[in-house]
């Protein structure tokens, strides 16, 4: 009997297409990101320079070595508005067909505040949950480019975002990639802030790479992820600014309309990991097309 391609299963399809087996490509898991996220919440507050910001550090880099992952910490002191604080970027690699590299960051610190207990799911916990993911993800991947994934310290102002209060942690990994030549072959950098809410939407931003932006906003909308990559446009200052003035194509993947930002109710309640496992899947599908476009403009 003659058995129609569209008959056959996506498994068979692909024998049938190139003549061997390949294994499937690894999807995006929500629910270990998920699991991630509830283990860092559960850590407390993790504002920069804490015992407890040492402690979700040595976490993520555990699960990234059970993923062979190598990481290595980018340490240093930073000056704030209240004395010099001691602050660590993660920066985990995962080799692709070329040494020139793409970022995929997001912040794992929470911000500092005396009045109440914040415990930053949304805001701290989900970027560093995806990228923990995310690596677990790539590291079965096959990649045109080297990806860091980059765990970024002091993303929060310590007192008020105003002047160098903020973006501690890209502001110094901008810094040393200037000084030790590294920049020349960082060609973009993704980041995710804020990814977990319930209630998701994501607007494109102004200060955001054009071209990056709509790689990713085209990819939400071809699978049907449109309700929760809103194409109406704010400006946002966040980790990807010190990229973008250093110029690397940058974009910032943030839902800014969140209800419990900044307050004690940043809890596991107020985030899903459905959100989590639409932005999974857009970014997935959304880096293959930004690394086929830098090959492209390198050749």
């Amino acid at each position: 009997m003659t058995i129609g391609l569209r008959m056959l299963p996506a498994a068979l399809l692909v024998i049938a297409a190139t003549g061997s087996a390949q294994p499937a490509p690894p999807k995006f898991d929500s629910n270990r990101a998920w699991e991630h996220l509830r283990r860092l919440v559960a850590i407390g507050p993790r504002p920069a320079g804490s015992p407890a910001i040492a402690q979700s550090r040595t976490y993520i880099k555990a699960e990234l070595a059970a993923l062979g992952v190598p990481v290595v910490e980018q340490a240093w002191d930073d000056q704030t508005p209240i004395g010099k604080m001691h602050m660590v970027n993660l920066v985990a690699t995962i080799p692709g067909s070329s040494k020139d590299r793409i970022v995929v960051s997001g912040h794992y610190d929470t911000k500092l505040f005396r009045e109440f207990r914040f415990v930053g799911a949304d805001d701290g916990g989900s970027s560093a949950a995806f990228l923990i993911e995310l690596a677990r993800v790539l590291k079965s991947s096959r990649n045109l480019l080297t990806t860091e994934l980059l765990f970024l310290d002091g993303e929060e102002a310590v007192v008020e975002w105003q002047g160098t209060d903020h973006t501690y942690g890209s502001r110094h990994y901008v810094e040393v990639a200037k000084r030790d030549g590294s920049l020349a072959g960082l060609k973009a950098m993704v980041l995710v802030d804020m990814i977990a809410d319930r209630n998701l939407r994501i607007k494109r931003d102004a200060n955001s790479t054009r071209w990056l932006t709509d790689i990713i906003w085209d990819t939400a909308r071809r699978l049907h992820y449109d309700a929760h990559f809103d194409p109406a446009t704010t400006t946002i200052e966040d980790d990807h600014m010190p990229f973008l003035a250093a110029g690397v194509p940058s974009v910032d993947i943030i839902d800014l309309e969140y209800d419990a930002w900044h307050t004690p109710q940043d809890t596991l309640d107020a985030v899903t990991a459905r959100s989590l496992q639409v932005v999974g899947d857009v970014i997935v599908a959304a880096l293959p097309e930004i690394q086929k476009r830098l090959a492209s403009q390198a050749r």
